[in-house]
């Protein structure tokens, strides 16, 4: 990461000191391996994309701070020809293009090269599993993981079968290309990384995190527009307190997202160990 002028002391991070930055494409300027720490690669057509959203807030400054990792391959630098060209017609016909597989082959070695440990190689994808929370601590608990951003009509079958790509959807729509899924993706699993949100319970009492959603939360003032904050949140009383937030988890659950409020009865009546 290369340094923008500024003098203040750096942040130690094993053998690696970072330093902070004004300047959001920094974050991603190659560096060192920081070794243990959880990084995720993505190949894109866009890499000024990056970090985006993710070089804000708790999660840049994590970033910064060396708690996770960065890296943007461009897929463009692995096109064919003079125009560098990463895409062709549909084999019989259609509309749109589809990303080489010879591209995308290339690439996708590149950037798995020395990877070790669990790294799962995911492509960004409608077709693919929908993200939920227990997708988000599994990713966590990985070394790593590498996303292909697609763009066009999609990617060369043959890709995904070759290297066993998983593949993994935001949800039941199409966009213009993985860049914003990805972020999505990223942002959900680094969150749950230690240290990164400072408060672990945080992260502990959201929604999903028990298989239900969130109950509700209020701040001050006591009083806004006729609506008062309830009165047991008010009562000092911790375990009444914890009592009402799980029952509101339990109603909001079972009026909203059935298909939670099932999965989670149905865990409820699972034989533990």
């Amino acid at each position: 990461m290369t340094d923008t002028g500024d003098t203040s002391k750096g942040i130690s991070h094993g053998r690696k000191a970072i330093r902070p930055t004004l300047k959001p494409r920094e974050l991603m300027t190659p560096t060192p391996d920081l070794h243990g720490v959880w990084k995720a690669k993505i190949i894109t057509l866009f890499p000024s994309a990056f970090p985006g959203v993710l070089g804000e807030s708790l999660t840049g400054k994590a970033l910064q701070e060396g708690l996770w990792q960065l890296e943007t391959v461009d897929l463009r630098q692995f096109g064919i020809g003079k125009h560098r060209n990463v895409d062709d017609t549909p084999a019989g016909g259609g509309a749109g293009m589809v990303l080489r597989a010879d591209v995308l082959g290339a690439a996708i070695e590149h950037t798995m090269e020395g990877v070790r440990g669990n790294w799962p190689l995911i492509y960004l994808s409608p077709r693919g599993r929908r993200m939920d929370q227990r997708m988000m601590q599994n990713l966590a608990r990985c070394d790593g993981m590498t996303l292909l951003c697609g763009r066009f009509e999609g990617v060369d079958e043959r890709v995904l079968e070759h290297y066993g790509v998983q593949e993994v959807s935001l949800g039941d729509f199409v966009m213009t290309g993985g860049e914003i899924a990805a972020q999505a993706l990223i942002d959900a699993t680094v969150r749950l990384i230690p240290g990164v949100l400072g408060n672990q319970a945080s992260a502990e009492e959201e929604s999903f995190s028990s298989g239900l959603l969130e109950h509700p939360q209020y701040t001050r003032p006591a009083e806004w527009k006729g609506r008062p904050i309830p009165d047991i949140l008010m009562s000092g009383h911790h375990g009444r307190i914890a009592d009402w937030r799980h029952e509101m988890s339990e109603q909001i659950t079972r009026e909203r997202r059935p298909d939670l409020w099932d999965s989670y009865q149905a865990s409820k009546n699972e034989p533990s160990d």
